[in-house]
């Protein structure tokens, strides 16, 4: 018996955006799935490519060049036209943005664009529409919701304009979520409702969810798997629990020590990754971490030279539940130990 597709497969993606100061290529050869009742975490610097990479999915990048392969239950996205990409988005995958404030639009009240959602796909009447934007409202835990639904969103708070957003993402029953720093502008207690509302729905409704974030608290909360980029690139791939136990790459393992510590002194200062992230438009021949890898700078000349100039692989590692792209994933893991 063949093994069920996975909701969402990306294969060897790349999505190149020219400039007047050449090629940009924000995204380089990336893979992952995501599969039904699952949450993948893609975390990384500003730059990495984590929206970049969420947008191709979605299909909203215009003049950019996008190839590979992105496939929702076997359908292939990559070439397909406007107007079939448009009636899978909301329908059969949906996104939640950062800034919800600038996503909704302001002359028109919250229950109308739920409604008008719903609408298009579904080609209910108004009242019907109407109906299920309060029925959303009221699920994703906004009081009033009748009352709500006619008010403008200056008149939401920012967690409540982000409850908004998903009951608008969700209203059409999508079977994918991609949550591009949903939590960023909130409170942490705000932020914790909101991760604990998306938890739950995804419990409910089975849903297949990308959270994309720079914040490694909101991927230890929520994620089974965490892809992270780096430059463009697939630094590493684990699940959460390998990942944040014990990495295998050094930008990773630079990450989880930029954290603060409980255990740490008051006036200990925060462990930053020296230097800047890599230029999107000069790649360099070898691994694009190594300007700024310890590892890299305390080996031998020879492997110094190696990671100066030859790309290292995603690969499987380890016990093959893992994918990394460091020359010395096992020498950063002992040096850790």
């Amino acid at each position: 018996m063949a093994e069920p597709k996975p909701l969402l497969e990306v294969r060897d993606l790349q999505v190149t955006f020219s400039t007047p100061r050449g090629t940009v290529r924000a995204v380089d050869g990336i893979g992952f799935t995501v599969e039904a009742g699952r949450t993948l975490g893609i975390v990384g610097e500003s730059g990495s490519g984590k929206s970049v990479t969420s947008l191709a999915v979605m299909g909203l990048h215009r003049g950019a060049e996008t190839t590979g392969s992105i496939a929702l239950e076997g359908r292939e996205l990559i070439g397909l036209p406007e107007k079939e990409l448009s009636r899978l988005r909301g329908r059969r995958m949906a996104m939640i943005f950062q800034d919800p404030l600038s996503s909704l639009h302001p002359y028109y009240t919250v229950g109308e664009q739920i409604a008008e959602h719903h609408r298009v796909h579904f080609r209910s009447g108004r009242a019907a529409a109407r109906k299920r934007a309060v029925e959303m409202l009221a699920e994703v835990g906004i009081p009033e919701p009748a009352r709500r639904a006619g008010e403008y969103p200056h008149q939401f708070s920012g967690g409540m304009r982000q409850r908004a957003m998903i009951a608008m993402a969700l209203a059409c029953e999508p079977d994918l979520l991609i949550a591009d720093e949903p939590t960023t502008a909130l409170d942490v207690t705000v932020q914790a409702q909101i991760l604990d509302l998306i938890a739950r729905l995804q419990q409910e409704r089975g849903l297949g969810v990308v959270m994309i974030t720079h914040d490694l608290g909101v991927v230890a909360r929520v994620a089974h798997e965490v892809l992270v980029m780096y430059g463009g690139r697939a630094a590493e791939q684990a699940t959460a629990d390998e990942l944040f136990a014990d990495p295998a790459h050094p930008y990773t393992r630079g990450l989880l020590d930029s954290l603060p510590r409980l255990d740490d002194a008051d006036d200990a200062p925060l462990r930053a990754i020296p230097g800047a992230p890599p230029s999107l438009t000069a790649r360099t021949p070898g691994c694009a971490f190594a300007p700024r890898c310890a590892r890299a700078a305390a080996g031998t000349p020879d492997e110094r030279e190696r990671c100066a100039t030859e790309q290292p692989a995603f690969r499987p590692y380890g016990d093959g539940s893992r994918m990394t792209a460091c020359h010395f994933a096992g020498a950063v893991q002992e040096a850790a130990r």
